[in-house]
């Protein structure tokens, strides 16, 4: 298959096009670096050193032999997007093209704008695209479970059945977003649903949840492939921070109580879902939700986790419980269906499989480029505007232009 993989630089894109190159498709990354720059912007670094696109291609194609395409450019450009899908005729659209960080969205109204207009303008450019150049290609898009927020009923996969006064209908499921970032996610969905349905376009709406590992058979190849590991408070996760203070020694921070329950799935089962998803692909007019994670844990239970595997291997790791910087539930129902993917194939990894080779080594590895200053909350979610602080002194959050 002829596969475009839009932000192909980044964390979940990066293993995603490789891994689909070794599979023996056509690969093409499309990526506008923006991620870095967000890196520069808030004088963060990913915990493992990235190198630059064109060097990891160049590692990659010496090898395997093979070619990945690169069209450098802003997926919120229609010209340069129809441009590309123009050139290289798809035959799916991998789209992980978007600023992908609750807490990003929350600094204050330029970085809530910026989410909103960069995720649902360049959804659409490529929903357009595709039906005017390519109507027949397959959109495989990175949805969210936190488009469902945490409802005190089961969540199911995209759709419910309900019954009200007497009548009977599938709808899709209530989204009860809990930040700007997620609200671009759930316009996004209500898009492609609508386009499939009015124009006949296929998508998958891919609803992930946290991502964790480094580790896929393509990036452990060699040192310039490694894949990002983001353990600051705006896009880094919670296991990674966990990770990246135990290797340091120091407490684990629990946002409040640490009831707060999410899905979690390996990064090799990220890839595998996406290409169960474009060997499967949707039916022109339908428009289909696969929920994509494997496990559900707390943010206290992975804290314990962290501590007792870290205890194990000889580090010093205690928990520590801090004020919740979000609008959240603490504790609170969690129950979401995600057997879509597994009907179709996936044979998931578990936690226990990946703690310590694709994570905690990982940071111990790299630990002398923490910054334990990157561990502390910086953006409260109840504050119309936050300051960033840099080497201790408070910066301004300076919107980075997204342009090569």
């Amino acid at each position: 298959m002829r596969i475009a993989v839009l932000g192909g630089d980044g964390f979940c894109g990066w293993a995603t096009a490789l891994y689909l190159s070794r599979k023996g498709h056509t690969v093409a990354i499309i990526d506008n670096f923006a991620r870095r720059l967000w890196d520069y912007e808030l004088g963060v670094q990913t915990l493992t050193p990235i190198r630059p696109l064109s060097e990891r291609l160049n590692v990659w194609q010496q090898l395997t032999g093979q070619t990945i395409d690169v069209f450098v450019g802003d997926v919120a450009d229609y010209d340069f997007l129809s441009s590309t899908i123009k050139t290289f005729q798809p035959d799916t659209v991998v789209h992980f093209a978007e600023q992908r960080s609750a807490p990003y969205s929350m600094i204050d109204h330029k970085h809530a704008v910026y989410t909103q207009v960069n995720n649902v303008v360049g959804t659409l450019n490529l929903l357009f695209a595709i039906r005017e150049l390519q109507p027949d290609c397959h959109i495989v898009k990175l949805g969210t479970m936190g488009e469902y927020g945490t409802p005190n009923i089961d969540i199911e996969e995209g759709y419910i059945t309900i019954e009200h006064n007497g009548r009977k209908d599938v709808l899709p499921y209530p989204k009860q977003p809990g930040s700007f970032y997620h609200l671009s996610k759930v316009h996004d969905s209500h898009n492609i649903m609508f386009t499939c349905k009015i124009w006949g376009l296929r998508a998958t709406d891919l609803n992930q949840g946290v991502v964790y590992g480094t580790v896929t058979d393509e990036v452990t190849m060699d040192e310039a492939l490694i894949n990002r590991f983001d353990y600051d408070e705006v896009f880094g996760t919670v296991l990674n921070r966990f990770c990246a203070q135990a290797a340091l020694g120091f407490p684990l921070t629990v946002y409040g109580r640490g009831g707060q329950t999410r899905g979690f799935l390996d990064i090799r089962d990220t890839v595998r879902c996406v290409e169960i998803a474009c060997l499967n692909p949707a039916a022109p007019g339908e428009f289909r939700v696969f929920n994509q994670f494997t496990e559900q844990f707390s943010v206290l239970e992975l804290a314990e986790i962290v501590k007792t595997v870290g205890g194990e291997m000889g580090l010093q790791v205690e928990v520590d419980h801090l004020p919740d910087p979000r609008v959240e539930a603490e504790s609170h129902y969690y129950n979401a269906k995600h057997s879509k993917l597994v009907d179709l194939g996936l044979d998931p990894h578990m936690l226990s499989d990946s703690l310590v080779d694709s994570l905690i080594n990982i940071a111990i590895r790299y630990r002398d480029r923490i910054d334990p200053a990157m561990f502390a909350p910086q953006v409260n979610w109840r504050q119309a505007h936050n300051e960033r602080r840099i080497g201790g002194k408070a910066k301004q959050p300076v919107l980075v232009k997204e342009t090569v």
